[in-house]
This record gives C-alpha cells, sequence and structure tokens, in this order.
C-alpha cells in the first residue's frame, strides 16, 4: 500500500504499536491539565529512545535515526493519532541545526539534544508578527564578543521543558540572526503562561528577553542568515503538521465507525443511517486523497527547494482542513458523547483547531501555493 518497503512498514508498524501504548494514559492526562506522574512521563520518554523513534529527522553520525522522509512522515502520523501531545515523546529536534551547528554548538546542545538529554524550543513569533516572520521587532546588538537581545516572543512552544531556545532577532542591519539562548539565563523571563484550547504538558508562554547577552559564539550560522533557517523549519514543521493529521483524522474515522456500528437507533445500527455513513464516507475518501499527497511530497521534497516550499504548504493546507472536518464529523457521529471530554472526538476537536494556525495560517499558506502557481503554472507545480 502506497509504495511503502518492508523497512517502511516495520517502522510504522513500530511506531504504531508505541502509539497504542500511549493512548490509555490519555485521559488521566486531559483530567490532569495535560501532566502524567513524573515516572510515567519518563518512561516513555525512555521507550521512545529504546525504540528508535526519538531523533527520526537525525544522521546516524550524530546518534539520530537517519530515517528517509517518508519514514519520519510514517511515524510522525502516528503521533497524531494520540491526544494530549503524549506522542510528542517521539521528538524531533531541529535537523537544519546539524548542518550548520559550530563544533562547540555540536558538543554544547545539537549531540546532547540528539541524545534526549536535552530538548529545544523556538522563540520566533511575537505579538505583531506570526507567519509574517519578518515583521518582528526583537533586535540584537553587537556588544563586543557579545550580542544583546531585546524583544517579546509569543507562543514560545515547549519552554517548560526547554534547555535553550532558538531565539530570531533583527541585527542593526535590518538582517535576521538566529541566535542560541539557554533557559534560564539573565533578562529571560516568563511574562505570563496563557491557558489554550488543547490540554498539553507543553505550554506556550509569552517570553520576555530584556538586554539578554549572548557570546558570540551562540550565533547561529552567520548575521543575516535567520530566515533561511526559518524556512527550513517552517517546510519540514508544516510536512509533519500534515503527517499528524493523517493519523489523528484515521483514529477518529476507527472510533466514530466503531461506535456507529454498535449505537443502535430505530432497531438499526447507525452506521446504517444514510447520513451517517456519508460522514464515514466523505470521511475516510478525504483521508485516503490526503495520505497520498504527504506521502508524495515526503517523496519528492528534495528536488527543488522552492518547490517543496509550496508542496508543504499544499499538504499542511489540505492535511489540515482534512482533518478538521472529519473531527467535526465524528463529533457529529457520537453525539452528546462526542462533547465528553473523555471522548477521543471532544479532544482531537479541540486539538486540531490548531494545526490550520501555527507553522503559517491556512491563508498564508494559500498565498504560497498561489504565487508558485503563477510563476509555475500548472503544470510545473503538480
Amino acid at each position: 500500500m502506497y509504495g511503502l518497503s518492508p523497512t517502511d512498514l516495520e517502522i510504522r508498524a513500530r511506531a504504531r504499536a508505541f502509539a497504542d501504548e500511549l493512548i490509555p494514559y490519555e485521559v488521566e492526562a486531559e483530567l490532569a491539565g495535560g501532566q502524567l506522574e513524573p515516572k510515567v512521563a519518563e518512561s516513555h520518554h525512555r521507550r521512545a529512545l529504546e525504540l528508535g523513534l526519538y531523533a527520526t529527522n537525525m544522521p546516524t553520525d550524530l546518534g539520530g535515526g537517519g530515517y528517509t522522509l517518508l519514514q519520519q512522515v510514517l511515524v510522525q502520523e502516528q503521533v497524531g493519532r494520540v491526544t494530549n501531545g503524549l506522542g510528542w515523546v517521539m521528538h524531533t529536534p531541529a535537523a537544519w541545526f546539524a548542518e550548520v551547528a559550530t563544533p562547540y554548538q555540536r558538543e554544547r546542545w545539537l549531540l546532547p539534544t540528539v541524545r534526549g538529554e536535552m530538548q529545544e524550543c523556538y522563540a520566533i513569533t511575537e505579538e505583531g508578527a506570526g507567519s509574517d516572520v519578518d515583521a518582528i521587532t526583537a533586535t540584537a546588538r553587537r556588544d563586543g564578543d557579545a550580542y544583546l537581545i531585546d524583544g517579546v516572543k509569543w507562543h514560545v512552544t515547549s519552554y517548560d521543558h526547554a534547555a535553550y531556545a532558538f531565539v530570531q532577532a533583527k541585527l542593526e542591519s535590518r538582517e535576521h540572526a538566529l541566535f542560541v539562548v539557554d533557559l534560564p539565563s539573565p533578562g529571560v523571563r516568563v511574562v505570563r503562561t496563557p491557558e489554550y484550547t488543547h490540554t498539553l504538558t507543553h505550554r506556550h508562554p509569552i517570553v520576555a528577553f530584556e538586554g539578554v547577552r549572548v557570546p558570540v559564539s551562540h550565533l547561529v550560522g552567520a548575521e543575516g542568515d535567520g530566515m533561511a533557517f526559518s524556512y527550513a523549519w517552517f517546510r519540514f514543521e508544516r510536512l509533519m503538521v500534515a503527517a499528524r493529521c493523517l493519523g489523528a483524522a484515521e483514529r477518529l474515522i476507527d472510533e466514530a465507525d466503531a461506535f456507529a456500528a454498535t449505537r443502535i437507533v430505530g432497531g438499526e445500527p447507525l452506521r446504517d443511517r444514510q447520513l451517517v455513513a456519508a460522514m464515514l464516507a466523505d470521511s475516510v475518501t478525504e483521508l485516503f486523497a490526503a495520505r497520498a499527497m504527504v506521502y508524495e511530497t515526503a517523496r519528492e521534497i528534495d528536488t527543488d527547494l522552492k518547490l517543496a516550499h509550496a508542496r508543504c504548504s499544499m499538504v499542511k493546507l489540505f492535511a489540515s482542513e482534512m482533518a478538521n472536518r472529519v473531527a467535526d464529523r465524528a463529533v457529529q457521529i457520537f453525539g452528546g458523547r462526542g462533547y465528553m471530554r473523555e471522548n477521543v472526538a471532544e479532544r482531537l476537536f479541540r486539538e486540531l483547531r490548531v494545526e490550520r494556525i501555527w507553522e503559517g495560517a491556512s491563508e498564508v499558506q494559500r498565498l504560497i501555493v498561489a504565487d508558485q502557481l503563477a510563476k509555475r503554472g500548472v503544470t510545473g507545480l503538480v
């Protein structure tokens, strides 16, 4: 199916089995604000490492899995089947960092991250700059053998789990630069931690950087490279968002179909009612189309960076909107049960909404695709 090799199928089966180990903890996490007992959470982390499902996107010479992009998609697809962010233990560090890290950065942050000893977060988004990264106002000013960083970043996902942050700021030249900032560091403070629609242990605080002194050794790449790294991250994350949406949609269809098969209404299974059957049929058809798109993109992404940028936007747009439609139908099929937090449809209905926003909103993806269509034409794009 989908032209997957025996190795691909084995990786998918391994990731699926691990996801199935995590699923029984979902309701416990939901009712505890996303938290699990520390020993349980640590055991999940160790298990991901043991199974080779951690840092799958990193080269083997750094201790990573060395998986193909398609194989990474297969793993993240299973991550998407698990609610409450429990599947995030199958973590993918910043793969682009491996290509530009200095020997010092490699030893201090990269290798420990690949080994699962520390984790990173991204501090890029600001109150007035979301998908339009060039609109950031955070600054980095050279001061002798260091830079002074000032700015306030929003939605710093996983800050509470991170040992360091990638912080993007503008230089006096107005070029973008990216820095590694250890957490905690003098001048770094949490302004506040908003509550979000989903229930995850990974929080998204607003973080202020106030005169944070960062040694020159913490500059990633060269001055002016910041946007290139952001684009690389966006391409990867948009594809992985799409992959996780596939897994979420599959889980929803499985659960809704099983419920509809056993729920008796008027003497017959709910699934035999034509309007319900149509919702299930539409959902599985859309999943098939989205999966074909995502797998094909994963196979072809390395051929042309600009085309890859457009394709990742296309699959993120299609898969995230598809999964939201499937979630809405699943809640409807479950009826009142679908509005209960203990029900997977209710949790995924909330969790999937952000997939149409972060890593570039659906409207931004449409603009990217339309721009590439104007430049390449239909044949050049698809």
